[in-house]
């Protein structure tokens, strides 16, 4: 197949699915051959994805034509727009200098022409400020070009003439890639063991997940709303509930902590990480970022809202509160703490965070089979430049923390990634690591 006939397939996946790869005779004369549909495959389309690909073309701008990237959205950032937009946030945690653009004033210039956008201490971009400068980079840039609307659901590592990757598509096709980018969200939620052992027998919408809330589409007013968790995601929904008329109870495991960002500004240069990266030992890095990062906090700004609505009745603190039992009694919950306390409420809402673990990913079990590796505690031990274990595939987001550092999953992690996994996919020169 010659590259523009190629080309005119990825034009026409844009309108019809069943043009987005090849058929299965097509794809045995490139593998006989030894090509490939496309030279890097991103699966994911979120901020990681976003930022390599602008720090890719940034280097190698004659890469465009040999990157494909792929999610089920169709649209670039679309579950981070819908996670903010459901919990209401209104601006970033993270400084102006953290984004998607290699230079880290990007932000800063195209804020210059949108007044009040930027929050103190440290110009916290607002929610709008980051995805307009998102959406005018993408567009700039032509990237939604480059991105088919598919669901990758396999991984499979193809061996001979030449190693590469057969990605299988959601609507039964395949794309082959010489070497891949795994950048999708792959965390997973953090379900405290009290739930499993509730009786199945309330509503589904009474016990939900932060990660599956949208405050939207909630009608709450006279209802008491019971919040696990004392990171800044409890916080919002908290403000959020409040809102709208109900009453909340907030429960931390511990105290709740204040704090601007929720890794030390420390872990974003060398401060902490010439230490971390000079430690040898698996275990102990990955005892660091989970020191780090030190659970869930609340910035300075939401804890002063959380503490008016206090001051007016509207919310309850319960520091150093466990839930022991949680019993539904047909229309409310009863719930039974570890220090005798009980408390009754309508909603219980779990901002409990996520959690990584790399043999939960559906897309590296066929990986693992092929080429496997150790992990710690779920982590992979990636190279320096965040490559699987002797294959060409890399690792972006939270399963990185023990090559990035505790801020993997954040913006700033996605930055650290691409300084890493750039010169391995620009320069074919740089191999893998083995064990």
């Amino acid at each position: 197949m010659s590259k523009v006939e190629f080309g005119d397939r990825l034009a026409e996946s844009t309108h019809n699915f069943s043009a987005q790869s090849l058929n299965h005779q097509s794809q045995a004369k490139i593998q006989a051959k030894g090509n490939f549909d496309t030279d890097i495959a991103i699966i994911g389309a979120g901020v990681h994805a976003l930022t390599l690909t602008m720090h890719l073309l940034q280097k190698r701008q004659d890469l465009r034509e040999k990157i494909l990237v792929f999610d089920p959205s169709g649209d670039w950032l679309t579950q981070w727009h819908r996670q903010f937009a459901a919990q209401e946030i209104p601006h970033l945690r993270s400084p102006i200098v953290h984004h998607p653009d290699p230079n880290p004033f990007a932000l800063r210039r195209f804020a210059e022409t949108h007044p009040n956008e930027l929050f103190p201490p440290y110009d916290l971009p607002s929610t709008k400020l980051f995805r307009d400068f998102c959406q005018n980079a993408i567009a700039s840039q032509q990237l939604s070009e480059r991105l088919m609307a598919a669901k990758v659901i396999s991984l499979e590592p193809i061996l001979s003439p030449r190693r590469g990757f057969r990605l299988g598509l959601s609507h039964g096709k395949s794309i082959t890639a010489k070497r891949v980018v795994l950048a999708t969200n792959n965390s997973i939620k953090q379900i405290p063991h009290w739930v499993e052992r509730i009786a199945p027998n309330y509503p589904s919408d009474r016990l939900v997940h932060s990660s599956d809330l949208n405050l939207a589409s909630q009608r709450l007013a006279g209802e008491t709303i019971l919040i696990v968790g004392g990171g800044l995601t409890s916080g919002h929904l908290a403000l959020g509930a409040i809102a709208r008329g109900a009453k909340v109870l907030l429960l931390s495991r511990r105290q709740f902590k204040e704090k601007l960002f929720d890794a030390d500004a420390g872990w974003l240069g060398p401060k902490y990480l010439k230490g971390f990266h000079a430690e040898t030992n698996w275990e102990k890095r990955r005892e660091m970022v989970l020191t780090a990062r030190d659970g869930g906090s609340m910035t300075p700004s939401v804890m002063t809202q959380l503490r008016r609505e206090h001051h007016q009745g509207r919310l309850e603190f319960h520091p150093e509160c466990e839930v022991a039992q949680a019993q539904w009694h047909s229309s409310y919950w009863q719930i039974a703490c570890t220090d005798g306390m009980e408390l009754t409420c309508d909603h219980l809402w779990l901002a409990t965070g996520t959690r990584f673990d790399a043999k939960a990913e559906p897309l590296l079990h066929q990986i693992m089979e092929q080429y496997p590796q150790p992990l710690i505690n779920g982590f992979p031990i990636l190279d320096e430049h965040l490559r699987w274990h002797d294959c060409e595939l890399f690792i972006m987001g939270g399963l990185a923390a023990l090559r990035v550092g505790p801020t993997a999953r954040n913006i700033s992690g996605a930055r650290m990634a691409s300084d890493r996994i750039v010169p391995a996919l620009t320069k074919s020169t740089i191999r893998s690591f083995k064990f």
